[in-house]
């Protein structure tokens, strides 16, 4: 399947996890108390990012994304007779 980069361009900032996952003795889940995991907050450009978490006292890295390679493909290539198993 092939996705589309529409949304792609934004920066994310994500917080690090400050405990451990502990599996819940019932259910069996992965969690735990820190909620921080579950905040993404993406901005428009990097130096908003960057702004963004000099302004709270939060500690960053940036890191650029890699560089996409496409091959290009046609639904009608799953039909082709000579196609590879």
């Amino acid at each position: 399947m092939q996705q589309g980069q529409a949304k792609a361009k934004n920066w994310v900032l994500e917080f690090e996890p400050s405990q451990a996952l502990r599996p819940d003795r019932l259910m069996g889940w992965s969690g735990g108390g820190n909620t921080d995991r579950q905040v993404r907050l993406r901005f428009s450009s990097r130096d908003a990012a960057e702004a963004y978490a000099k302004k709270h006292g939060i500690a960053f890295e940036s890191v650029q994304a890699h560089s996409r390679i496409v091959k290009p493909k046609s639904y009608a290539d799953n039909f082709r007779w000579d196609r590879p198993e």
